[in-house]
Order: C-alpha cells, then structure tokens, then sequence
C-alpha cells in the first residue's frame, strides 16, 4: 500500500493499494487532479501544493521509512511510529466509512453547485480568519490552495453549459505535461483569489485540454497554455501580460473597471502595496475633454493600472511632482527613473504612444513573460546585453547611465546566456559564442542588425548608440572564419564573398545550401562531379556558401539548396538555375554559358552527356 499525501487543490489524502486507488477527501477538497500513473508498490508519495503545480513528486520507499524508524533515536522512532499508526488509521477508517464516490469525474458541475462552493469557501475563509486572529499570515502554499478552489475545472460535459451560462468567463486551456502551462497555474489562480476578493464578475475557469480534446476544440484551444475571454459566450483573445497583476489588471478594463478611483490617503498606501507600475490622472472634476480621453486611453491600453483622483494630497503621495494647476498625468514604475511626466496634449493616442515609449526600465531584463512586449515595442532600436548575471550586475550601473541618455528612442534590453531560450537564439543570428558579455543591436525598422565590436565602456557605447541613430554604423553579417584551405569546390564565407564572387574576373556557380536542407547533400553531389568534369577550365569558379553561417547584403537567399550562376561580365544579375537540374543540364548550361577553349581539351556537351551519363 503506498500513500499519496495532500492534494494540490484542498487538503485530502489518497491510497493506492496496488493498481487501485482510494480517495479520502475532507470538507474543504473540492477540485482534484487525476492520477495517471500509479505509484510503485510500496511507496509512500509526499506532495504539496506546490510541488503539485510543477508535476513534481518526491517518492520514499515504505521499507526505508520502516528502516528509519527502527535505526533512529527512541524519541524519534516514537514520533515516527506515531504518524505511521495515524496514517494507518485513517486507512482503515475511511476504507470501512460510507465516503460518497463519484463514479466519473467529469460529471457536470451546476452553475449553482459551483456558487454552493465558493459559498462555502467564503465560509471557511471567515472561520479561519477568526480562528488566525493575532497569528502570523497564511503560508504561500495555503494560500494558493485557496486561490486554486476559485478557479472552475471545466470537462467535455460542462464547459458549453458554465461559458454560456456567465457573461464573464477567463479560460485558461492547459495540458499537464506542458511546463508553460504549469508555471502559469499559480498566476492564473493568484489573478483569481484577487479578482474574487475585489467582487469582480469575472469567472475564471480552466481545462485540462488534452483530456477533454472535445471541449477544447469547441472552445478554440489549440496551444498551451491559452488564454482566452468569453463574453456571453463570444471568444475574445487574450491581449494582457502574463504575472497575476497583469492578469488582474486586463480583466479589469475587460469588465468595464479600466480606472480605479483613489480618495484618501490610507486608501493609496494599500494601492501601493499592491501596484508596481500605474498611471495617475489628477483632475479638478471627473469632467471635460481631457478627462473623456484618459478614460479612452485606459480602456485602450492592456498592461498598465490607470488610477484617478481629484485630491492633490492623494495626487503628490502617488507622484511626488504631481502638478496642482490644470489637469496632469504622470506614469510612475519601480526603477530608478520611476516618475515620468505627460508634457503633451490630453489625447487618446498621445496618451498611449507616452506610455509604450516610458513603460520600460533603462535596462530591461528579458523574460519568457515580457519577451513579445519587448520585441513589439514602438521603440524600434533596440540594444542587447549578452552576459552571465554577475558580469552584468557589474555592467548594470555604466548601462542604465548610457540608455538614460537615449530614453524613449532605444530600448536596452539583458538576455542571460545561461538561458539558451532568451539568448542563444538572438546570439545564433550572430554566429557568435562568447564567454565574455556581447552588445548588440536591432534596428526593427529595417531589419539590420550592428555588433559592438570594440571593447564595452561608457564611450563606446555610447558612440554606438550614436551610430545607431544616425545611421552611420555598417550593419553586421555574420561569417565563418576564412578558411586555410582550397577545395576543388571552393567554400566561400561571409568574409571572403566579395572577393571571390562579386568581385572575381571570372565566371562563378555558386552553390547556396544549409546543414538542415534534405535536398542539398544530393546538390552537392553533382556539384563536386560537375567540378572535377570541368577541372583545368579557368574560367569558372565552383563554390558553395553556407547560408546558416554566412551572409552578404547582396546575398537574400530563403529557399535551398539555391544555385546562382554569376557571369564574368555581370556580377550583379545572377542567373538562377532551377532547382533541382540534372547533370546534364548542369553540364550543357556551363557549355552555354562559359566560352570553352578546345585546346584545353573539353569534351563537346554530346561527348559529355555519353560520359558523364
């Protein structure tokens, strides 16, 4: 018999006694995840609530635990006996009680069922509030236990019913093998402890979308995790950040709150405690043109908390330099630089083109949360620190020193490179590996790319930046190493392009490949055959680039393998061959094309055909 300890969504236990399991739950478990794989034989499975949500288990053998007991000090033995006897206890107890079963746990849960249970929630709340009175605050697992009773588990056969049946329903489709989705579930379950403490209308709900495929198809989820809102049954994407506050916060302009109005001081230092980032509006009467477009602004906008208030004392506890005359707006962030003030004219798109250029700090810090803000940021020139987290805790003070002096027209941005998720994928567009910090830059615009190629100081860097604006910086293509020796298909790199194709005097096919192309090792094949047919012509240069590598602006290839034909006389109007020729007409082409001596003793194109084929 092995026993499986409390379960991530309320307090139960669970045994598994060979291939078959018995569920002892207790008044307050009310969601439960399945067990899809039964635990080995004689093993005791400890989890908590977080562990839960990580699909992580810690096993201790039942024989080591009896081991444990008899090897241990007297008092310890006594304390260990003393939980196996309890546990074997509540084993026979529940296994001989009349416990109520639900034969199949995806029988539809009523939508005044589901009020009965948070009813009931509200209830244990209260009595456990009461009972906690001058003790010290719940733990973070307890209280994700309870923010995860808020949150609906929706089946194939009561997904329909429950999204029809709400005017607001956030849906978040999963699958418990995918790791995205098991970080977002404490988010997901922290947004709705919130939402539901602030009496907002929003239900969330959650389903498990590999296990009721049916319902997540008629639902629109085709990944994990998604989220998605429903409006009186209607599906609307989700647009909002991915922390529990940024949840919190989109759901809020969703359901007609897009402002929060503070009118005491006491009631800013609980928002504070809160909020790390918000815009604050002071005006005089909740009135007027300026007023009608902050509201626009706010509901518009999907990341940021926008708060209002007509009391200057309140104003100034939010934004030190909030202005008393007319009306003002200011946008304030946990940063160094956290006070930004509105300078233009109260307009809807002004408003919002003011928060996107402010919203992030001198350096951001790139995250799997924050990566698609960042990469459609209206700031379209955007510098990369490449480095590990110590080099750049020392790096940090000479960066946020420069980007405050180009705030709101490039956007710094730090990728640890000891996540190859965040970083290795912008360094592979380099071609470079390096254990010392990288910098970088995207111009968006236009989609070139630059590398600082001199040491990193202030200076420097701040000359880069320059060039970056200015457009005086050569953009970077990134190149193989010039290689020692010659082949008879010679390779060409980014480095030497110039030279041995565009500008060579000579006629020059150029084979264009990558290492991944399934067709390209059969190209090369006739390649190489073709170069050896043609060996002694000096007139023709065969080569080959590898496109993954290697680049050249003169050099835009999408497809592979691409062969490109450069003649003598017009090396900027390339010939593209079809792709995929035979030898033969590999070998009548460079006939037609390349003005062949018969001296040198190369075979006619029908001399060829009947010896190469």
């Amino acid at each position: 018999m092995g026993i499986l300890g409390p379960t991530g969504h309320g307090s139960g236990l669970v045994c598994w006694h060979g291939q078959d399991a018995i569920s002892f739950p207790s008044s307050s478990l009310i969601f439960t995840l399945p067990q899809t794989k039964p635990l080995h034989k004689n093993q005791i499975c400890l989890k908590n609530s977080t562990t839960q949500l990580k699909f992580s288990t810690l096993f201790l053998p039942f024989h080591t635990l009896l081991k444990t007991m008899f090897s241990a000090r007297p008092t310890s033995r006594f304390t260990i006996f003393t939980l196996a006897l309890l546990l074997f206890i509540s084993f026979s107890l529940s296994a001989t009680a009349s416990v109520p079963h639900r034969d199949d746990p995806d029988e539809d849960v009523d939508l005044e069922g589901l009020e009965e249970l948070l009813a009931i929630d509200d209830s244990e709340d209260d009595e456990n509030q009461k009972g906690e009175a001058g003790q010290e605050k719940l733990s973070g697992p307890e209280v994700l236990r309870r923010a995860q009773r808020v949150v609906l588990e929706l089946s194939n056969e009561n997904a329909k019913r429950i999204i029809d049946g709400n005017e607001y329903v956030l849906l978040l489709g999963y699958a418990p093998w995918c790791h995205r989705s098991a970080e977002m579930m404490p988010r997901f379950a922290e947004a709705a402890m919130a939402l539901k403490e602030m009496g907002n209308p929003l239900l969330l709900a959650k389903l498990d979308a590999e296990r009721h495929a049916k319902a997540a198809s008629l639902l629109g989820i085709k990944g994990f995790p998604t989220l998605l809102l429903f409006v009186n049954g209607s599906s609307q994407p989700y647009t909002g950040g991915f922390t529990g506050e940024e949840i919190v916060i989109w759901a809020r302009k969703r359901t007609g709150v897009p402002i929060i109005r503070l009118s005491s001081v006491t009631v800013v230092e609980e928002f504070l405690k809160k909020h790390r980032m918000f815009a604050v509006g002071l005006f005089e009467n909740y009135e007027g043109h300026d007023y009608e477009e902050f509201v626009k602004a706010a509901t518009a906008d999907n990341e940021i908390q926008f708060v209002e208030t007509n009391n200057l004392d309140v104003a100034v506890v939010l934004f030190p330099d909030a202005r008393p005359k007319n009306n003002f707006l200011g946008l304030v962030k946990s940063e160094p630089e956290r006070y930004e003030t509105f300078e233009d004219s109260f307009e809807e798109g002004k408003i919002l083109q003011f928060l996107d250029y402010n919203k992030f700090p001198l350096v951001t810090v790139l995250t799997e949360l924050n990566s698609i803000r960042v990469h459609s940021s209206p700031i379209k020139v955007q510098v990369y620190i490449f480095a590990e987290a110590v080099d750049f805790n020392k790096l940090l003070p000479l960066l946020q020193k420069v980007a405050r002096k180009f705030k709101s027209k490039i956007l710094f941005v730090y990728a640890d490179t000891a996540d190859d998720n965040l970083a290795k994928p912008f360094l592979t567009l380099f071609g470079l590996e390096s254990e010392e910090p990288i910098v970088a830059a995207f111009d968006n615009g236009n989609g070139s790319k630059y590398l600082l190629e001199s040491d990193l100081t202030a200076n420097s860097l701040e000359e880069f930046c320059h060039g970056l604006l200015h457009g005086t910086l050569s953009p970077y293509y990134k190149s193989q190493p010039i290689p020692d020796t010659k082949g008879i298909v010679q390779a060409v790199v980014g480095k030497t392009f110039d030279t041995l194709v565009l500008n060579s005097d000579k006629n020059v096919l150029l084979e264009v490949y990558t290492p991944w192309c399934i067709n390209c090792d059969a190209v090369s094949k006739q390649i190489e055959q073709l170069a050896k047919h043609f060996e002694g012509l000096d007139s023709v240069i065969f080569a080959r680039i590898d496109a993954s590598l290697n680049e050249h602006p003169k050099l835009q290839i999408n497809d592979y393998p691409t062969l490109l034909f450069y003649p003598s006389g017009d090396k900027l109007n390339p010939i593209k061959l079809s792709k995929k020729p035979s030898l033969k007409e590999l070998v009548m082409f460079i006939n037609a094309n390349v003005k062949i001596e018969e001296d040198r003793g190369i075979s006619t194109p029908d001399q060829t055909a009947k010896d190469e084929l």
